[in-house]
């Protein structure tokens, strides 16, 4: 008998663990090759993870809502071609590793170069106990439990080619790269892998798709530390604890995000009040006469706002420190734009890649469908991070300004408040007006308040006097 533990992997985010949110079977069900068995919630995204062989669940290791380390065991299974007669008990035979769980290993040990997001993982070994700490992570993803000693002849150690076929995993270890491959249609076996050992890459599958590249390097956030041990009384203000709340998953990456931000960029903060009045009107005569493709006036605002950081791109920038006194200012070739969505899970924000090539329809397009790939939990971890420069419209909680928090590492964000009707002066009347505000906040060290009022007051203009600008975009 060969009982098979797969190990929970390392799902490209650079993180420590997990919390396991639903599981998909249940133990003495029987399950095939990629077959998705549990839900796991990581830092940014809610994922399935499929299994590397088939088999009959033998032990679900853990319970929803628990956290579970990256490395540490997720799911037991007897390999079909191993399972006993009705009735018959008989110890494990010693692991002999499959080839599934081989290419498992081969990825973790060498480094895909290009796992989910398009980071690598880096060459690791055993996974530390310490659950927050950043211990090296384990050496493989899939182990076969010891076990008492067997006879020598083990079925599943050399089974038949026909047998092979349907207990071995493709060479695959990511679950979104496995996602990607089956909702375009691609069988993972007909890709040719260029990973070590001929293992199947996220690049491989999207240049199986479309031919296109895989995605650009995008660096890990950090863990903030475990929340503090339970008690009854709070000694600071000696009144009862009601309740202490993990601060795990999701809220735990934005927690450490903020505090990144705040702890290390030196941010400085400008605003100005703008007449959306034209704005508004251009909109709602765009309406009348294509009610169903007039774009919404988020898109108009990422409109003015790529203009702009086309004549301003310092705050297109990243600020990266060296080591001693190095560090340098790393300017990118286009703009992927974020923008803050509010979901049932947090705060989050999607980001638009290339989004200085789109027009104001087609930002509404994307702008729609990754609120709508966020607030279900299908937004992937690339289109959560990659992010250079975020649009933040507060004014949909009814607010009429923010200083906002940069999102770490980017250097600016531009917020937006609610447009209301104001007194305003205009020809030297004063006059009933839409009015809102914008607010920038951006990091000091990449440019000086001129470049940052500069381009605030470019996005002002745009907005106030919307025909001249849309023509020259």
């Amino acid at each position: 008998m060969s009982v098979r533990t797969f190990l929970l992997p390392d799902l490209g985010e650079g993180l420590t663990d997990a919390e396991l949110v639903n599981w998909l079977v249940a133990e003495g069900d029987t399950i095939a090759v990629d077959q998705p068995v549990a839900e796991v919630e990581t830092a940014k995204s809610l994922v399935e993870v499929p299994s590397p062989f088939a088999g009959v669940v033998q032990t679900l290791h853990g319970a929803a809502g628990e956290s579970i380390d990256v490395g540490k065991p997720l799911i037991s299974v007897r390999t079909t071609a191993d399972a006993p007669a009705p009735g018959e008990t008989s110890p494990s035979a010693p692991g002999d590793p499959d080839p599934a769980g081989e290419a498992y290993r081969q990825e973790e040990r060498a480094g895909s170069g290009n796992v989910l997001i398009g980071y690598g993982t880096p060459d690791q070994t055993s996974h530390g106990t310490n659950r927050r700490t950043r211990a090296p992570r384990r050496a493989s993803a899939v182990q076969a439990v010891p076990a008492a000693p067997a006879p020598a002849a083990v079925a599943i150690a050399d089974p038949a080619p026909a047998a092979a076929a349907t207990l071995e995993a493709p060479r695959c270890i990511n679950p979104l790269v496995r996602r990607l491959a089956r909702e375009s249609g691609i069988a993972l076996r007909t890709v040719d892998g260029t990973g070590p050992d001929g293992l199947i890459l996220r690049r491989d599958v999207e240049l199986a798709i479309s031919g296109g590249s895989p995605d650009t390097a995008v660096a890990p956030v950090p863990a903030s530390p475990a929340a503090p041990a339970a008690g009854d009384t709070d000694p600071r203000s000696g009144l009862g604890v009601a309740s202490r709340t993990p601060v795990k998953g999701l809220r735990r990456t934005v927690a450490a995000n903020l505090s990144a931000s705040r702890s290390e960029i030196p941010e400085a903060t400008v605003w100005v009040d703008v007449d959306a009045t034209a704005l508004l009107e251009l909109r709602a005569d765009l309406k009348r006469r294509d009610p169903e493709n007039t774009p919404g006036l988020m898109a108009f605002l990422a409109r003015f706002t790529l203009a702009g950081l086309r004549r301003f791109p310092e705050l297109n920038t990243r600020y990266v420190a060296g080591t001693g006194p190095d560090a340098e200012l790393v300017a990118f070739d286009g703009v992927n734009l974020g923008f803050a969505a509010q979901t049932d899970r947090g705060l989050m924000v999607p980001s638009i890649r290339h989004a200085e090539k789109l027009s104001a329809r087609e930002l509404d397009a994307e702008i729609r469908r990754l609120t709508a790939s966020a607030r279900s939990g299908a937004a992937t971890p690339a289109e959560l991070t990659s992010g250079t420069f975020t649009l933040n419209n507060y004014g949909v909680f009814g607010v009429d300004g923010s200083a906002a928090i940069i999102n770490y590492p980017e250097s600016a964000i531009l917020g937006i408040g609610r447009i209301i009707d104001k007194p305003w002066v205009v020809d030297g009347q004063v006059a009933v007006r839409k009015m809102t505000e914008l607010t920038l906040v951006f990091d000091h060290r990449v440019c000086d308040g001129g470049t940052a009022g500069g381009f605030l007051r470019y996005v002002a203009d745009a907005i106030e006097n919307p025909g001249s600008v849309l023509a020259d975009l």
